[in-house]
């Protein structure tokens, strides 16, 4: 275990049509990894990740199986490859799912299942048009939070993403959430924009999905974890199984503590953060949150093998 070494993985915006090709084009355990949760899904992931329409892949339920599956695909090309093994790892929103599973925590068909789930319940828990997110750049997020606050008039809005220093997403019904942006800009804020999501993750709206998806996670079998796992909720790290499903449920409609998980990460001692998905989302925000840490990403063949040999 590399004590200066902690991953980190992307959560949902960071799908694109074409994604992984280079690596599947040099390594076959890619396409494998796709297979397996084909099976499962009952639909081609690899196919429609790179034939199909980013509209397909947009939606929830099928954007969370797929980041999943290229994030695990990825960690197992990097043991494959004898990449050292981590002392920590977090994972953003979906990401935690991927997280659980390189620390086998749960199992990946196990997952890959939950994921479907909890993307389709997330879509159902709200109808499309009635919620809202946006991303909220230039303040501090005392004055976003007190902002979500005046602007709720009995609905909801709420900081729900505190992705980076001056970088907050917001979220809650669509009414409420434009009232918001209109006070931070009034507020100072330098940029307001609404985020291309069909419903509002991580509000209390979202507490019918975590509901509706209980029930499935409690029937899965969960471990200990082998590698430690910052949660989304506390930034901390626990080690009882069945308080990791309760936190998995909670973090659905709780907000993502994520510059408190990569500062926790780097006061465990990581200097390096290797991005394990596709896109480099986590890399941008990691060097807002930390400037001491080394940020690196894995989705093509050259950012794996510059990874592999800086640690």
């Amino acid at each position: 275990m590399n004590t200066n070494l902690a991953f980190v993985f992307p959560g949902q915006g960071s799908q694109k049509i074409g994604m992984l090709a280079d690596l599947a084009a040099a390594n076959p355990l890619v396409e494998e990894t796709f297979k397996e949760a084909s099976e499962v899904l009952g639909y081609d992931a690899w196919k429609l990740i790179q034939e199909g329409e980013q509209d397909d892949i947009n939606l929830t339920e099928r954007t969370q199986p797929i980041l999943l599956t290229s994030s695990v695909a990825i960690w197992r090309l990097w043991q494959q490859q004898g990449g050292p093994t981590p002392s920590a790892m977090a994972g953003h929103s979906l990401g935690e799912w991927s997280a659980l599973v390189c620390a086998n925590v749960v199992g990946f068909a196990d997952a890959v299942e939950i994921v479907r789930a909890r993307g389709a319940f997330m879509q159902q828990a709200v109808p499309v048009g009635v919620g809202a997110m946006a991303a909220i750049m230039g303040i501090d997020d005392e004055v976003v939070i007190n902002a979500c606050a005046e602007a709720a008039e009995n609905q909801i809005a709420s900081a729900v993403n505190f992705n980076a220093p001056g970088q907050v997403v917001i979220a809650g019904d669509a009414a409420a959430v434009a009232r918001a942006i209109d006070i931070c800009k009034k507020a100072g804020a330098k940029r307001a924009v609404e985020l291309p999501v069909s419903a509002p993750f991580h509000t209390s709206l979202m507490r019918p999905a975590a509901d509706n998806l209980a029930e499935l996670v409690e029937q899965k079998s969960f471990a200990a974890p082998e590698i430690p796992v910052l949660h989304n909720v506390n930034a901390q790290v626990e080690a009882n199984p069945e308080q990791i499903k309760a936190l998995m449920l909670e973090q659905i409609y709780q907000p993502v503590l994520w510059v408190d998980c990569v500062n926790a990460l780097s006061g465990r001692g990581a200097e390096i953060l290797i991005e394990c998905g596709p896109g480099r989302v986590l890399n941008g925000l990691s060097k807002r949150i930390d400037r001491g840490l080394t940020s690196l990403a894995t989705d093509d063949v050259a950012s794996l093998e510059n990874a592999l040999t800086s640690v």
